[in-house]
């Protein structure tokens, strides 16, 4: 795997020696959809000292075409070559942070977003944010329907799982992006796969998930297959989760690891928890943020809808994998409502701001619960005090809406965006007529 080049000269004499041609410069808008232009590597000594200008008028979430002007500055530290395009006058690519023509961070780029998170982690004496998200996803026969390639299961080495060659190669293409890839299996679904990488800090991770969907995509295509990230594509099957890892580092040791306590965790550990189930429910529409995603966190699947923690239980939102003896580096807490079609940028940056809100204010763990929570009758889990996420998008995007720390998180500018834009996909769906209630009604009424 090659090592990540670190500065603009790095780059500049792997374009030489490879001969690249043409360098996309990649970015993301608020809803995570990557976005790219691309330069001459001649441009390169300018794109460098000063970034290159755009139009961000047309972009969503960015902003309105009398204040369009953009500066992409690309991040040397990306640099890598696209190993599905001609190695002949190749092609590379490198992420780029937005800013204004005042030369100003742009409060409309998730990139930011996350830096100052990352910023707010630091300020509070911790050195890094680990991050090891599972994104699970679908091949199917084309874009245009939902027809699968096998009718595999979960880890299924047979013939029925159609997609080992693909995933293989894919991993080689990642692999030359430099993406750590530690393992991967057919998931429970039919033609339904997942590919894990190796949990990197946070912001690498953002950008290396922005890779993986891209990749993911264009593999397939190779193939004439389509890959698909959407969160729920099949009635009644098991939909694409984004299971996230999740750790804090200080001094080159994990914070959350505590060897005197019952569970391992230290308050560290447990507050960060304790933050992400408090703020659950108003940053839902951060790492569940289609129409779509809410048709795959309902009970009875592997996707968690119930509010709480456990080192066992699937069922519960969070879960502590149990500790393995020499194994403290690897103490972390998984969160496993968000989907793969999330913002990553985003997503880490309202985790993160949700566990260092537990952190700072002290909040108290809960006991876990180790029960099926899908097995409790809803009295006993109001007993228990269990709280659900959101049921439906337009359900989350209000409780976002008045959330103080997403408003935080987000910055006025790209908050008030995100807000009005989901707002607006939420009244798109709920006024369409649906197949499902012609085939229901329409018989009868």
């Amino acid at each position: 795997m090659p090592d990540a080049p670190l500065t603009a000269d790095d780059v500049k004499a792997l374009v030489q020696e490879r001969d690249i041609r043409f360098i996309r410069l990649w970015f993301t808008d608020v809803l995570g959809q990557l976005k790219s232009f691309s330069i001459n590597s001649s441009e390169l000594d300018d794109a460098f000292e000063g970034g290159m200008g755009f139009d961000g008028s047309s972009i969503t979430g960015f902003n309105a075409i009398e204040e369009s002007d953009m500066i992409a500055l690309p991040d040397p530290a990306t640099f890598a070559v696209l190993p599905w395009r001609p190695q002949d006058d190749g092609v590379g690519r490198m992420f780029c942070d937005i800013q204004t023509p005042e030369r100003t961070p742009y409060e409309g780029d998730p990139r930011h977003v996350l830096r100052r998170a990352l910023r707010r982690m630091s300020d509070m004496g911790f050195d890094d944010f680990m991050v090891g998200p599972e994104l699970e996803y679908f091949y199917f026969r084309d874009a245009r329907s939902t027809e699968p390639l096998d009718q595999g299961g979960y880890f299924d080495l047979t013939t029925l799982d159609a997609g080992s060659d693909l995933r293989r190669e894919t991993i080689f293409a990642l692999e030359q992006l430099g993406i750590h890839v530690e393992y991967s299996h057919h998931e429970v679904g039919p033609s339904q796969h997942e590919i894990d990488m190796r949990y990197a800090p946070a912001l690498k991770m953002a950008d290396d998930c922005m890779t993986y969907r891209l990749t993911v995509k264009e593999c397939a295509m190779k193939y004439g297959l389509h890959a698909t990230f959407m969160p729920k594509p099949l009635f009644g099957e098991n939909g694409s989760g984004m299971h996230t890892h999740m750790s804090l580092f200080r001094d080159g040791r994990n914070a959350f690891f505590d060897a005197d306590d019952q569970y391992f965790l230290s308050e560290i550990g447990k507050a960060f928890i304790a933050g992400q189930l408090r703020h659950a429910r108003e940053i839902s529409s951060i790492f569940a943020q289609w129409v779509n995603s809410y048709k795959r966190l309902v009970p009875g699947y592997e996707a968690p809808t119930y509010i709480a923690w456990s080192r066992r239980n699937r069922s519960a939102l969070v879960r502590v994998p149990l500790y393995h003896p020499g194994k403290e580096q690897s103490t972390r807490a998984e969160l496993r409502c968000p989907d793969p079609a999330c913002n990553p940028y985003l997503t880490f940056a309202a985790l993160l701001q949700a566990g260092l809100e537990g952190i700072e204010h002290g909040y108290e763990l809960p006991e876990p619960m180790e029960k099926n929570l899908y097995h409790l009758a809803p009295d006993e889990r109001r007993r228990l005090g269990i709280e659900q996420l959101p049921a439906t998008l337009g359900e989350a995007i209000e409780l976002t809406a008045e959330s103080e720390l997403v408003l935080r998180t987000l910055g006025e500018h790209m908050f008030n965006r995100f807000v009005e834009i989901k707002r607006q996909e939420w009244e798109d769906y709920r006024v369409q007529v649906t197949s499902w209630e012609l085939e229901k009604y329409l018989p009868i009424l």
